[in-house]
């Protein structure tokens, strides 16, 4: 969405579902850094100003029709994108390619920060490396730029480094204000020490027993990330003076012709060298990192922390993030794929990482991790190297015989500054016609008129809930008027407008209407980078799919076989890649009953009041009728769903065994918010609290 916002007033190519196209031949207007207009040309022609986006099919029509481009980069995440900008905004003509949806891999999947690397200025000091001096010197200059570009987006965040050993005080606290000498003017707050009284606090749920005190410093913390802005194409390189498409939402092939072609596909970097050629040696080894969200009450508000020293020498981030706390990352070699999935193994082990600094009155619970993905890093390294953890993130930039340029490494951070390298390289090799970069200090489109306050406004023009005009103002900026203008009429006294997908977010149905006309065709592309959902709450979202795919077809005209087909592929990508499936692998007809008899009995004397024929199983008819006893209402499918969380052999009933392994799970804190636990439990209380008293034990009477 950042990305989109910065390219607006291009002429956009492309866009769809499984893989996109788009094609920057005009950017039209940004301003510097200190605010001043500047109008770029593009090499055909004038600069045209568009309020709204093209058409996909306006845009493959274009994609086909105008000849050769300058620059052609393959590859829509973070670095592509910022290739294909940083190009456009020289008055290069030029074209992106992504075979999903914007940033719908490693780009969408990192831990949110945008930093410097306070672990790589530890190795440069450590080592006397130079390399992983200057790219932190680098990062934190981008740090800076990214955080003046995209306001809206984007913020200084605190980041809280526990001390637990008194001789750890001093070290730590020499190095990270060596990571505020580094940045130098750019630094975003001056690093502190904090007392254990005034540590706590902050951040009240650390460990106390032997805490000595903290230190504080700061770096960047991306709200949305680089959601993407458009599906389209796959695409398959053919030689490197253009690429051969094939549209997959039509089947359509055709060429595209460009002087320079650039390979910015992150993981996939060494499979596009080796299309040009086969002896070509991997300069990449991909390294699996896996995140986990947790509910907000984790973490404070705007507080994260830091692990610098695991128990396996990784560092573990503990953020807050869009009300949610999320904890990661991992890091550990793994193969190359499309659809990454996060293991248990890793899971767990985060959830280890943070038991050790939160204290004892906080139980961390299996069942509290609400979403969980691994993303793949493409580091750069030695292909004999099998230690991933002492790779910096240094970018490199190659040219091949044949004149492929590869960006390759880096981080979310840096990508400007990648993209800025990647052109220069291209300009070079190719002789193209074109100026000095022009990227550092463009104000992304939705930032140029945001302010803090912006939501008050969409809260007093729309009669929008203020959470909700909150959320639009931070993920798109100035254009949150754009979303508010569709939303629909409530019927409600408040809000009068903003219908939300799902109670407990702030996502609502219009979003869903600008998704699309963002080019968003899939329902993954919806929940994942248009909103946040599968990223923040697994369940919420395959609640609010139905809804999601009903307004997407009425958008794209589906038919019901589509819209099925859309739900259950958006489905599986919960369950594998984004942790439902070992979310719900925590509670199986396997799951061993590991209660006291006494708590046993008391579970069995819950269910039996619901079972009242002593059937051994209870089902959708027996909770209606102690529903309605206790003047409950609740509509059918709502209970169905309830109960299907603990049907465990999809008989439509849950049985007594069933029920005993829930109750076992939950006290181990493998599941936690369970919808039929909680209402059997307020069922009970409810029922013994509308027991006749006898008469003998009330004190008498008439």
């Amino acid at each position: 969405m950042a990305f989109q916002k910065a390219v607006k007033g291009t002429a956009l190519i492309g866009g769809g579902a499984i893989a996109t196209v788009f094609g920057l031949s005009q950017f039209s207007q940004y301003r510097n850094k200190h605010g001043a207009l500047v109008q770029v040309q593009a090499a055909e022609g004038a600069p045209l100003r568009r309020d709204h986006l093209p058409t996909r099919e306006q845009q493959i029509l274009a994609l086909q029709s105008s000849g050769e481009f300058d620059v052609l980069v393959i590859g829509g995440g973070a670095t592509g994108c910022g290739c294909a900008l940083d190009a456009a905004t020289r008055g290069l003509k030029t074209a992106l390619l992504e075979r999903d949806d914007f940033s719908s891999g490693t780009s969408s999947r990192s831990t949110k920060l945008i930093h410097g690397g306070v672990r790589y200025l530890q190795k440069a000091i450590m080592k006397l490396d130079f390399e992983q001096y200057r790219m932190v010197k680098e990062a934190l200059e981008e740090r800076a730029h990214l955080l003046q570009s995209a306001p809206h987006l984007s913020a200084p965040l605190p980041i809280m480094l526990p001390i637990y050993k008194w001789w750890q005080l001093p070290y730590y606290w020499v190095g990270i204000k060596l990571y505020d000498l580094v940045a130098g003017s750019q630094c975003l707050k001056s690093s502190y020490v904090l007392t254990k009284s005034r540590a706590l606090e902050l951040f009240p749920m650390l460990r106390k027993d032997k805490l000595v005190g903290a230190i504080v410093y700061y770096d960047g913390l991306c709200s949305q990330g680089c959601v993407g802005l458009a599906a389209g194409m796959c695409s398959q390189v053919c030689g490197v003076c253009g690429v051969c498409c094939r549209d997959v939402l039509t089947g359509q092939e055709f060429d595209v012709r460009a002087k320079c072609v650039i390979n910015a596909t992150g993981p996939f970097t060494d499979s596009v060298r080796k299309m040009d050629d086969q002896e070509v040696p991997n300069i990449c080894q991909p390294s699996a990192g896996v995140h986990i969200v947790m509910p907000g009450y984790y973490s404070p508000d705007n507080m994260g922390l830091l692990d610098p020293a695991t128990s396996d020498g990784r560092v573990i981030f503990f953020l807050p993030w869009e009300k949610m706390t999320i904890a990661g990352t991992t890091d550990s070699p793994t193969d190359v794929t499309s659809h990454p999935i996060p293991t248990e193994e890793d899971i767990n082990f985060i959830l280890s990482e943070v038991r050790n600094y939160l204290g004892t009155d906080v139980e961390v619970r299996r069942g509290d991790v609400l979403a969980a993905w691994s993303g793949i890093r493409p580091l750069v390294t030695n292909p004999d190297s099998k230690d991933t953890q002492s790779i910096s993130r240094n970018h490199v930039v190659t040219v091949s015989d044949s004149g492929l340029i590869t960006i390759a490494g880096g981080k979310w951070t840096t990508y400007r500054a990648m993209a800025r390298d990647t052109i220069d390289a291209a300009i070079r090799e190719h002789n193209l016609k074109a100026g000095s970069c022009k990227t550092m200090g463009l104000q992304l489109e939705g930032a140029q008129d945001w302010s803090p306050t912006l939501y008050i406004r969409l809260v007093q023009d729309y009669g929008l809930e203020s959470e909700v005009a909150q959320h639009l103002a931070s993920t798109y900026g100035d254009k949150a008027f754009e979303v508010a203008k569709i939303a629909q009429v409530t019927g409600k006294r408040w809000p009068i407008v903003g219908k939300r997908l799902v109670s407990e977010f702030p996502y609502i149905e219009a979003e869903v209407v600008y998704g699309v006309k963002e080019y968003a065709r899939t329902a993954v592309d919806m929940i994942s980078r248009r909103t946040r959902l599968a990223f923040l709450n697994v369940q919420a979202a395959d609640e609010a799919l139905p809804r999601i795919v009903d307004i997407m077809g009425k958008e794209l005209n589906w038919c019901e076989q589509k819209k099925k087909e859309q739900l259950e592929a958006a489905k599986t990508f919960l369950y594998y890649e984004m942790g439902y499936k070992v979310k719900t692998d925590q509670l199986t007809d396997r799951s061993e009953i590991s209660l006291v008899p006494s708590d046993i009995e008391r579970y069995k004397k819950r269910f039996r009041m619901f079972d009242k024929d002593k059937k051994g199983f209870i089902t959708i008819l027996d909770v209606q009728r102690v529903l309605e006893s206790i003047s409950v209402q609740m509509d059918e499918n709502t209970l169905h769903e309830i109960l299907n969380e603990v049907d465990l052999n999809k008989n439509g009933q849950v049985e007594l065994n069933e029920f005993l392994q829930l109750m076992s799970a939950i006290q181990k804190g493998r599941v936690s918010g369970s919808r039929l636990a909680v209402l059997m439990k307020s069922a009970e209380e409810n029922l013994r609290r509308r027991e006749a008293i006898p008469v003998d034990r009330s004190g008498g009477g008439l």
